[in-house]
């Protein structure tokens, strides 16, 4: 299992669809599998699990993404998990860090279009 985590500034709706967006244009294989929204104390929660092939790995690796907004933006984390083999340890972890690296992607594309 592999973590990143992130802050970006700007519109709450427009970061969640701008990364929704630019993970879909890195990976062929990618679904998105199940979303869930929420309202905690006036701040909005947005969870949306992708799922894609490996083709590094040769198996299938699941990206959760939840996204906290923030008085100036959201809070990213993105944890993948998934693609490893073996069946008492992990081997082959390829395809899920292979998988956070396109979330990293997108979150570094968008500080630079929006400068935060």
């Amino acid at each position: 299992m592999a973590k990143f985590t992130d802050h970006l500034t700007g519109d709450f709706d427009q970061i969640v669809q701008f990364i929704h967006e630019d993970l879909w244009q890195q990976s062929a294989s990618i679904s998105l599998e199940e979303t869930y929204e929420t309202t905690i104390d006036d701040k909005r929660i947005e969870q949306r699990v992708y799922e894609r092939f490996s083709y590094t790995g040769g198996n299938r690796a699941s990206l959760n993404v939840l996204f906290t907004e923030t008085e100036d933006g959201a809070d990213v984390c993105g944890i993948a998990t998934g693609g490893s083999q073996a069946v008492f340890w992990k081997i082959n972890t390829w395809g899920e860090a292979a998988f956070l690296e396109t979330l990293e992607s997108a979150v570094n594309r968008w500080k630079s279009n929006a400068g935060g």
